[in-house]
């Protein structure tokens, strides 16, 4: 196996029912594993969008807020919309917070561009390796360090949460995903098949039990991984 010269080494725990520990590699978003993942975007100048985030707050859990109207109204915005989403209309909001832990695993029916404005860690997995029960093996999460400043597109086939801490400090993070992504449900669902997993508008979401995320089906089996 070829590793990039920016692959990490973390520590991560199995959980409260288990006392044995493992090593898992973090890899560069450059290095080519993260290929079927999605894509590293380069010729964007994010100055003012991150100038911005420093007036979010940056909270000890994790705060979500799909749509910030300061960030949308900056000309990056229109950039955004155009070269990647072929014009349509889109939101731009931020993830920010402090997180350890995989917990969860969603997926859009589109690309999500993340704009890393502190050095973060992504874990993240492979929509084709959902099982028909819509069940998903945690030891096949691959792990990648986004340093600040990075433009990041992870593909409608990636499963991806909040991304986690590199270090103490925390993290902040720009989301941007077509319009209405995220926000409530406002129509009836049934609560079966892939329909069981919408937990909001675009968004189907897998949990792990230990998460205890109210709602949420809980189909991630194995290790809730703890960076």
């Amino acid at each position: 196996m070829t590793v990039s010269c920016y692959t990490l080494l973390i520590r991560y725990t199995y959980g409260k029912e288990h006392k044995q520990g493992g090593i898992m590699e973090i890899y560069s978003i450059k290095d080519e594993k993260f290929r079927r993942y999605g894509k590293v975007w380069s010729g964007f100048d994010c100055t003012r969008l991150i100038r911005e985030m420093e007036h979010t707050p940056l909270p000890e859990d994790v705060i979500y807020v799909p749509s910030m109207e300061e960030l949308e109204v900056l000309p990056e915005a229109g950039e955004f919309a155009r070269r990647i989403y072929g014009g349509l209309p889109i939101q731009i909001g931020y993830c920010n917070g402090s997180n350890h832990r995989l917990n969860a695993l969603e997926y859009h029916r589109n690309s999500e561009i993340n704009i890393a404005v502190t050095n973060m860690v992504l874990l993240l997995g492979w929509l084709p390796d959902v099982t028909d029960a819509f069940t998903y093996d945690t030891s096949r999460v691959e792990a990648f360090f986004v340093p600040a400043g990075t433009v990041v597109e992870m593909y409608g086939t990636t499963l991806h949460y909040a991304p986690c801490n590199d270090g103490e400090e925390g993290f902040k993070c720009i989301v941007i995903l077509p319009k209405g992504t995220n926000t409530e449900i406002d129509f009836a669902l049934p609560k079966s098949g892939e329909d069981a997993l919408m937990t909001a508008k675009n968004k189907w979401l897998i949990a792990h039990e230990e998460a205890g995320i109210r709602g949420a089906f809980n189909g991630l089996l194995g290790v809730n991984i703890e960076v």
